[in-house]
């Protein structure tokens, strides 16, 4: 009985995957449709965009949609070191290494490091002498346009730079989101007015809760690019891979991927803190009481397999960046049968890897 249970389990998790999995297939066999991986070093930017000359030798790089930038397919996230406040001695040194490695993609976002926004702060101090070498992504979590207006001209003087490659709207998780962005005074106004003083120059949303409203967003506006979280373990529940992921691939646009890790509760080398702690550490959050399945590696490849351009990760160490660094520069696509594997294998810790898609947002 229990061998019949398991077999059944493990037939539901292969289908939900190869389900998702036909958007890798047509991916890898249309050109137009996976992002294509660049053999040659990057030329000048004579379209304004940065151009980090150690991107090329360093790893792939995928085109970010129709926006004309070779992304490196590991770019750098805004959280962990560079979130913390007072972090400077740690998260300088990461922004500073992650460029001289080649990584030509950094996020960030005006909520990050709370009030202070300390990882705009610590990218700023590095953007200042550093601006051609990557390009900058931030967000606004503001719902009104001059709420966002606001948002943005804080980010201008915190990143020390006169435009953003990329504006996003932050978090889109619900229908009320996506009607008070496209209300007349919401923040779609922000963005489309910000584009225009050319103070940025593409415009993006970003989501990890459930996938209908991310889908009406790009049905209201030709977006650039996404970012949504993608892992191994995104089949088994709210799946974005099923139909947002295809919709992104369909129109063309800059797919960056997030939560790869799932701030470390997808990897087997994790160790959850006592479920005490985490009650009062991680209000809301999904409770994970044991290490993840996967390891770096496996985590990172799936996603890359994926028909993403990039994937952000947050790092607290430059030794956890050179990692990143070195799977990136090493990378080869995981086949259907090994993808499907992953998901299968991270099945046990589905929830507390997917724990973005069960917050109270009511």
């Amino acid at each position: 009985m229990r061998k019949n249970t398991a077999e059944k389990s493990a037939n539901s998790n292969r289908r939900a995957f190869l389900k998702a999995g036909g958007i890798m297939t047509a991916a890898v066999l249309g050109s137009a449709t996976l992002p294509d991986v660049a053999s040659g070093r990057p030329g000048p930017a004579s379209n304004g965009l940065p151009s980090n000359a150690a991107t090329s030798d360093s790893m792939p790089t995928r085109n970010l949609g129709k926006t004309g930038y070779k992304v490196g397919i590991f770019s750098l996230g805004g959280q962990a070191a560079l979130e913390k406040a007072n972090n400077e001695a740690n998260a300088i040194p990461v922004i500073e290494k992650a460029l001289d490695l080649g990584v030509n993609y950094i996020d960030t976002s005006s909520i990050y490091g709370g009030p202070e926004r300390w990882s705009e702060q610590y990218v700023g101090k590095v953007m200042k002498h550093r601006r051609s070498d990557a390009f900058l992504a931030t967000k606004t979590k503001e719902r009104t346009r001059d709420g966002s207006m606001r948002m943005i001209e804080t980010s201008l003087k915190l990143l020390q730079t006169d435009h953003i490659d990329l504006w996003q709207l932050h978090d889109i998780g619900t229908m009320t989101d996506i009607n008070e962005i496209f209300a007349k005074g919401g923040a779609m106004e922000a963005l489309l007015q910000a584009r225009e003083q050319k103070i940025v120059r593409y415009l993006g949303i970003t989501g990890h809760y459930r996938p209908d409203a991310l889908i009406e967003a790009i049905h209201r506006h030709p977006f650039d690019t996404i970012l949504m979280a993608v892992n191994a373990a995104d089949p088994h529940h709210y799946s974005f891979s099923e139909q947002l992921l295809p919709l992104a691939v369909e129109k063309q646009m800059g797919i960056i991927g997030m939560k790869v890790p799932a701030r470390g509760r997808i990897l087997s080398s994790w160790t959850p803190p006592p479920i005490e702690q985490q009650k009062h550490m991680w209000e809301g959050m999904v409770l994970a009481p044991t290490p993840g399945t996967l390891d770096m590696r496996q985590a990172m490849y799936y996603s890359l397999s994926l028909p993403v351009s990039t994937v952000i990760i947050g790092c607290d160490s430059i030794a956890q960046l050179e990692q990143n660094v070195q799977l990136a520069r090493e990378f080869t696509p995981l086949n259907q049968q090994q993808m499907a594997s992953l998901t299968e294998k991270a099945q046990p810790v589905a929830k507390q890897s997917l724990f973005f898609r069960f917050y109270d947002r009511a």
